[in-house]
Protein backbone atom coordinates (compact mmCIF):
# COMPACT_ATOMS: atom_id res chain seq x y z
CA UNK A 1 0.00 0.00 0.00
CA UNK A 2 1.46 3.37 -1.03
CA UNK A 3 1.81 6.15 1.51
CA UNK A 4 -0.57 8.28 -0.57
CA UNK A 5 -3.39 5.80 -0.05
CA UNK A 6 -2.85 5.39 3.67
CA UNK A 7 -5.05 7.05 6.28
CA UNK A 8 -2.95 9.89 7.68
CA UNK A 9 -3.62 10.29 11.41
CA UNK A 10 -2.69 12.84 14.06
CA UNK A 11 -3.05 11.95 17.76
CA UNK A 12 -3.75 14.74 20.26
CA UNK A 13 -3.82 14.32 24.05
CA UNK A 14 -2.10 16.28 26.80
CA UNK A 15 -1.32 13.00 28.63
CA UNK A 16 1.53 10.98 27.14
CA UNK A 17 0.21 7.55 28.33
CA UNK A 18 -3.11 8.24 26.57
CA UNK A 19 -1.31 9.12 23.33
CA UNK A 20 0.82 5.98 23.55
CA UNK A 21 -2.29 3.80 23.91
CA UNK A 22 -3.79 5.18 20.70
CA UNK A 23 -0.47 5.12 18.85
CA UNK A 24 0.14 1.47 19.79
CA UNK A 25 -3.08 0.42 18.08
CA UNK A 26 -2.63 2.67 15.05
CA UNK A 27 0.85 1.34 14.34
CA UNK A 28 -0.59 -2.16 14.06
CA UNK A 29 -2.87 -1.06 11.21
CA UNK A 30 -1.18 -1.45 7.79
CA UNK A 31 -3.36 1.19 6.11
CA UNK A 32 -2.64 3.87 8.74
CA UNK A 33 0.21 6.36 8.73
CA UNK A 34 0.76 8.31 11.95
CA UNK A 35 1.90 11.76 10.83
CA UNK A 36 2.34 13.22 14.28
CA UNK A 37 1.21 13.74 17.84
CA UNK A 38 0.51 16.84 19.91
CA UNK A 39 -0.20 17.71 23.53
CA UNK A 40 -1.94 21.08 23.28
CA UNK A 41 -4.01 23.39 21.11
CA UNK A 42 -1.21 25.45 19.59
CA UNK A 43 0.85 22.38 18.65
CA UNK A 44 -2.25 20.70 17.21
CA UNK A 45 -3.13 23.59 14.93
CA UNK A 46 0.47 23.77 13.72
CA UNK A 47 0.53 20.00 13.05
CA UNK A 48 -2.75 20.09 11.11
CA UNK A 49 -1.50 22.98 8.98
CA UNK A 50 1.79 21.18 8.28
CA UNK A 51 0.70 17.56 7.80
CA UNK A 52 -2.90 17.90 6.49
CA UNK A 53 -4.05 14.69 8.28
CA UNK A 54 -7.14 12.76 7.17
CA UNK A 55 -8.10 12.02 10.76
CA UNK A 56 -7.40 13.48 14.21
CA UNK A 57 -7.98 11.71 17.51
CA UNK A 58 -8.67 14.86 19.53
CA UNK A 59 -8.75 15.01 23.33
CA UNK A 60 -11.56 17.29 24.52
CA UNK A 61 -10.12 18.16 27.94
CA UNK A 62 -6.74 19.88 27.70
CA UNK A 63 -5.25 22.68 29.79
CA UNK A 64 -5.69 26.15 28.35
CA UNK A 65 -7.60 25.91 25.07
CA UNK A 66 -9.55 22.65 24.78
CA UNK A 67 -10.39 20.36 21.86
CA UNK A 68 -13.37 22.46 20.79
CA UNK A 69 -11.17 25.56 20.66
CA UNK A 70 -8.88 23.61 18.34
CA UNK A 71 -11.74 22.77 15.97
CA UNK A 72 -12.83 26.42 15.96
CA UNK A 73 -9.32 27.40 14.88
CA UNK A 74 -9.08 25.07 11.86
CA UNK A 75 -9.93 26.60 8.46
CA UNK A 76 -12.77 24.63 6.76
CA UNK A 77 -10.55 23.75 3.81
CA UNK A 78 -8.06 22.06 6.16
CA UNK A 79 -10.66 20.32 8.35
CA UNK A 80 -9.80 16.64 8.89
CA UNK A 81 -12.24 14.09 10.18
CA UNK A 82 -12.28 14.15 13.97
CA UNK A 83 -12.84 11.49 16.58
CA UNK A 84 -13.24 13.22 19.92
CA UNK A 85 -11.72 11.62 23.02
CA UNK A 86 -13.29 12.62 26.33
CA UNK A 87 -13.27 11.57 29.96
CA UNK A 88 -16.40 12.99 31.56
CA UNK A 89 -17.96 15.80 29.55
CA UNK A 90 -21.65 14.86 29.67
CA UNK A 91 -22.80 17.89 27.67
CA UNK A 92 -20.40 17.00 24.88
CA UNK A 93 -21.42 13.33 24.90
CA UNK A 94 -25.05 14.28 24.42
CA UNK A 95 -24.15 16.58 21.52
CA UNK A 96 -21.97 13.89 19.90
CA UNK A 97 -24.86 11.44 20.01
CA UNK A 98 -27.39 13.94 18.62
CA UNK A 99 -25.15 14.72 15.67
CA UNK A 100 -23.99 11.10 15.17
CA UNK A 101 -20.37 11.96 15.89
CA UNK A 102 -18.02 9.21 16.91
CA UNK A 103 -16.18 9.62 20.17
CA UNK A 104 -14.08 7.57 22.57
CA UNK A 105 -15.00 7.72 26.24
CA UNK A 106 -11.99 7.23 28.51
CA UNK A 107 -11.04 4.63 29.52
CA UNK A 108 -11.73 2.92 26.18
CA UNK A 109 -10.68 -0.49 24.91
CA UNK A 110 -8.50 -1.20 21.88
CA UNK A 111 -11.53 -2.88 20.30
CA UNK A 112 -13.58 0.31 20.67
CA UNK A 113 -10.78 2.33 19.09
CA UNK A 114 -10.61 -0.05 16.12
CA UNK A 115 -14.39 0.20 15.68
CA UNK A 116 -14.09 3.99 15.43
CA UNK A 117 -11.24 3.63 12.96
CA UNK A 118 -13.27 1.26 10.78
CA UNK A 119 -16.09 3.78 10.63
CA UNK A 120 -13.68 6.40 9.29
CA UNK A 121 -12.43 3.95 6.66
CA UNK A 122 -15.99 3.43 5.40
CA UNK A 123 -16.68 7.17 5.27
CA UNK A 124 -13.35 8.11 3.72
CA UNK A 125 -14.58 7.91 0.14
CA UNK A 126 -17.39 10.37 0.86
CA UNK A 127 -17.07 14.13 0.39
CA UNK A 128 -15.76 16.03 3.38
CA UNK A 129 -18.31 18.81 2.83
CA UNK A 130 -21.04 16.93 4.68
CA UNK A 131 -18.71 16.22 7.56
CA UNK A 132 -17.69 19.89 7.88
CA UNK A 133 -21.35 20.95 7.90
CA UNK A 134 -22.15 18.32 10.54
CA UNK A 135 -19.20 19.50 12.62
CA UNK A 136 -20.34 23.12 12.42
CA UNK A 137 -23.80 22.13 13.69
CA UNK A 138 -22.18 20.23 16.56
CA UNK A 139 -20.05 23.24 17.51
CA UNK A 140 -23.08 25.55 17.42
CA UNK A 141 -24.96 23.28 19.83
CA UNK A 142 -21.98 22.99 22.15
CA UNK A 143 -21.56 26.76 22.17
CA UNK A 144 -25.18 27.19 23.26
CA UNK A 145 -24.81 24.61 26.04
CA UNK A 146 -21.43 25.92 27.12
CA UNK A 147 -22.57 29.45 27.90
CA UNK A 148 -20.44 29.44 31.05
CA UNK A 149 -16.66 29.99 30.88
CA UNK A 150 -14.63 26.81 30.81
CA UNK A 151 -11.56 28.51 32.30
CA UNK A 152 -11.05 31.05 35.08
CA UNK A 153 -8.12 33.45 35.17
CA UNK A 154 -6.23 33.43 38.48
CA UNK A 155 -3.13 35.29 39.63
CA UNK A 156 -0.49 33.62 41.74
CA UNK A 157 2.91 34.95 42.78
CA UNK A 158 2.70 37.80 40.31
CA UNK A 159 1.79 35.52 37.38
CA UNK A 160 -1.55 34.85 35.75
CA UNK A 161 -2.81 31.53 34.39
CA UNK A 162 -6.03 29.69 33.68
CA UNK A 163 -7.75 27.15 35.91
CA UNK A 164 -10.27 24.81 34.28
CA UNK A 165 -13.72 25.14 35.81
CA UNK A 166 -14.07 21.35 35.75
CA UNK A 167 -11.07 21.07 38.13
CA UNK A 168 -12.78 23.08 40.88
CA UNK A 169 -14.16 20.83 43.63
CA UNK A 170 -15.61 23.69 45.66
CA UNK A 171 -15.37 27.44 46.14
CA UNK A 172 -15.30 29.16 49.52
CA UNK A 173 -15.93 32.78 50.51
CA UNK A 174 -13.06 34.32 52.46
CA UNK A 175 -13.75 37.98 53.25
CA UNK A 176 -13.18 39.97 50.05
CA UNK A 177 -11.78 36.88 48.33
CA UNK A 178 -12.89 33.49 47.04
CA UNK A 179 -10.84 30.35 47.54
CA UNK A 180 -11.01 27.84 44.68
CA UNK A 181 -10.23 24.33 45.93
CA UNK A 182 -8.84 22.21 43.10
CA UNK A 183 -7.54 18.95 44.51
CA UNK A 184 -4.24 19.62 46.28
CA UNK A 185 -4.13 23.21 44.97
CA UNK A 186 -6.09 26.19 46.26
CA UNK A 187 -6.28 29.45 44.31
CA UNK A 188 -7.37 32.85 45.60
CA UNK A 189 -9.53 35.28 43.62
CA UNK A 190 -10.46 38.78 44.68
CA UNK A 191 -14.25 39.14 44.68
CA UNK A 192 -17.48 37.82 46.16
CA UNK A 193 -18.84 34.29 46.05
CA UNK A 194 -22.06 35.70 44.61
CA UNK A 195 -20.15 36.60 41.44
CA UNK A 196 -19.38 32.90 40.86
CA UNK A 197 -22.97 32.50 39.67
CA UNK A 198 -21.85 34.09 36.39
CA UNK A 199 -18.85 31.78 36.13
CA UNK A 200 -19.79 28.30 37.35
CA UNK A 201 -22.43 26.31 35.46
CA UNK A 202 -25.43 25.52 37.71
CA UNK A 203 -25.77 22.18 35.91
CA UNK A 204 -22.47 21.18 37.51
CA UNK A 205 -22.26 23.34 40.66
CA UNK A 206 -24.62 24.15 43.53
CA UNK A 207 -24.45 26.78 46.26
CA UNK A 208 -25.07 25.00 49.54
CA UNK A 209 -24.67 27.87 52.03
CA UNK A 210 -23.61 31.52 52.22
CA UNK A 211 -19.95 30.57 52.05
CA UNK A 212 -19.74 27.53 49.77
CA UNK A 213 -20.37 26.48 46.17
CA UNK A 214 -19.76 22.78 45.45
CA UNK A 215 -19.34 20.73 42.29
CA UNK A 216 -21.95 17.98 42.30
CA UNK A 217 -19.43 15.38 41.16
CA UNK A 218 -17.20 16.25 44.15
CA UNK A 219 -19.86 15.14 46.64
CA UNK A 220 -19.17 11.70 48.10
CA UNK A 221 -22.12 11.45 50.48
CA UNK A 222 -24.91 13.48 52.09
CA UNK A 223 -26.64 12.86 55.40
CA UNK A 224 -29.94 14.44 56.50
CA UNK A 225 -29.41 16.89 59.36
CA UNK A 226 -31.66 19.06 61.52
CA UNK A 227 -34.46 21.27 60.15
CA UNK A 228 -34.23 20.07 56.55
CA UNK A 229 -30.50 20.61 56.26
CA UNK A 230 -27.83 18.15 55.10
CA UNK A 231 -24.29 17.30 56.04
CA UNK A 232 -22.25 17.14 52.83
CA UNK A 233 -19.08 15.04 52.63
CA UNK A 234 -16.78 15.73 49.69
CA UNK A 235 -14.45 13.21 48.07
CA UNK A 236 -11.44 15.18 49.34
CA UNK A 237 -12.60 14.70 52.95
CA UNK A 238 -14.11 18.16 53.41
CA UNK A 239 -17.30 18.29 55.48
CA UNK A 240 -19.79 21.10 54.76
CA UNK A 241 -23.38 21.98 55.60
CA UNK A 242 -26.17 22.44 53.05
CA UNK A 243 -28.44 24.97 54.69
CA UNK A 244 -32.23 24.84 54.43
CA UNK A 245 -32.39 28.14 52.54
CA UNK A 246 -30.18 26.83 49.74
CA UNK A 247 -31.84 23.40 49.73
CA UNK A 248 -35.06 25.22 48.83
CA UNK A 249 -33.33 26.97 45.93
CA UNK A 250 -32.39 23.69 44.21
CA UNK A 251 -35.15 21.19 45.12
CA UNK A 252 -34.80 19.38 41.77
CA UNK A 253 -31.43 18.03 42.87
CA UNK A 254 -32.92 16.18 45.81
CA UNK A 255 -35.81 14.46 44.08
CA UNK A 256 -35.54 10.66 44.12
CA UNK A 257 -34.93 9.25 40.64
Amino acid sequence: MTSASKLRVLVVDDEAPARRKVLRVLRQEPDVQVVGEADGAEATLAAISKHKPDLVFLDVQMPGADGFDVVAGIPPENMPRVIFVTAHDQFALRAFEVHAFDYLLKPFSEERLRTALERVRKERAQSNDGFVSQLQQLMEQLQKERSFPQHILVQENGRAHFVAARDIAWAEADGNYVQLHCGVKTYTLRGALEAMKDVLDPKAFVRINRSSVVKLEAIREMQPWFHGEFKVFLKDGTELRWSRRYVKERPELLKAR
